[in-house]
């Protein structure tokens, strides 16, 4: 099986994308989650959190499904979407698009560079949900906002929304930022247990000021990642429920593998996010795949040369977060 790809990241979490609009490819889904666990094994040549596949859509611009690196199928993906959009819209020559995902038709849109030279797209987060079950979290109440789950921890209080991929968000301190506690509960959720048996992505919160937070995120399915979209909008809502940030206003989200931009709307009892960043190729390139052997080689591979220019922002992100960790 031979395969073009494309490797990029938004905000440093880097994604596979492969084409099966353009190109004459299709795949069962056991071919899915087969290709996802070995063209992203870090061991490998390729290497990623996940593959992202670009679909005709009935009713949508493209249609894109998500593949964590573990070979389960994810809901939605926000970083992942920047790639997808871009990728649309430039195979369509549109600055703006609708792109169907697991759960909800969502609008894309190019944007102004966040810095020069950096492909910029807007992506829509929604469905925003909290009720329990739609995670699913089996505690004994229809939500759960800044509360405490007992078997998890006696000093954080944590809420849980789907967006529409699961999570639980706790805004911490720098010194819980710096212990383990974490990556002790994340993969305690992630594993057998009886909370959360489809696992949670996890979230930990800094604020930063007014307008600015600091998010990382144990992602479900792939472990602690550079930045998780969908996180970084669901934490951004959780800031503004509790009023440490304001609906309709820019919040710059600070993420280990960069930043992004997120504007909560609440409408009519009910909210979407705005999430803004990134779109960036790193290379191009065509694999000769083995899926009963397990193996593959690469023969072609050609350089984006975008990196560069997002490298810039990292070190801005980099240094704030540096601070941040420092208290």
């Amino acid at each position: 099986m031979q395969i073009d790809l494309i490797k990029g990241h938004g905000s440093g979490n880097d994604f596979l994308l492969i084409d099966e609009i353009s190109n004459a490819i299709s795949f069962t889904e056991k071919e899915r989650a087969e290709l996802a666990r070995l063209l992203c094994n870090r061991n490998t040549e390729l290497g990623a959190d996940g593959i992202l596949f670009v679909m005709k859509s009935q009713h949508a611009d493209g249609r894109m499904r998500v593949f964590n690196a573990d070979g389960s199928e994810a809901s939605m993906c926000g970083n992942g979407l920047r790639l997808v959009a871009r990728y649309i819209c430039e195979l369509y020559g549109l600055n703006e698009a609708v792109i169907e995902t697991m759960k909800a038709n969502l609008k894309v849109s190019k944007q102004a560079d966040l810095l020069q030279d950096i492909h910029t797209y807007q992506v829509e987060v929604s469905p925003v949900l909290f009720e329990l079950k739609t995670l699913p979290l089996n505690l004994n109440q229809p939500t759960l906002y800044n509360e405490r789950i007992k078997e998890l921890s006696d000093e954080l209080t944590f809420t849980a929304l789907a967006v529409p991929n699961p999570h639980l968000i706790a805004i911490v301190e720098t010194e819980q930022l710096q212990s383990d506690i974490q990556k002790q509960l994340s993969e305690k959720v992630n594993g057998p247990n009886e909370l959360f048996p489809d696992g949670v992505n996890v979230s930990f919160v800094k604020p930063l000021q007014p307008g600015a937070i600091y998010v990382r995120t144990f992602e479900r399915g792939v472990g602690f990642t550079n930045a998780c979209g969908t996180a970084m909008s669901a934490s951004s809502l959780v800031t503004c429920l509790q009023e440490l940030n304001e609906f309709e206003k820019t919040i710059n989200v600070y993420n280990n593998g960069g930043k992004v931009q997120c504007v909560v709307h609440q409408i009519a009892g009910e909210y979407k996010i705005d999430l803004i960043g990134n779109a960036t190729y790193l290379y191009e390139a065509t694999a000769q795949i083995n899926l009963k052997g397990e193996s593959f080689t690469i023969s072609s591979k050609k350089d984006f040369m975008e990196q560069h220019s997002y490298e810039k922002l990292q070190e801005v992100a980099q240094q704030v977060i540096t601070k941040t960790l420092k208290g």
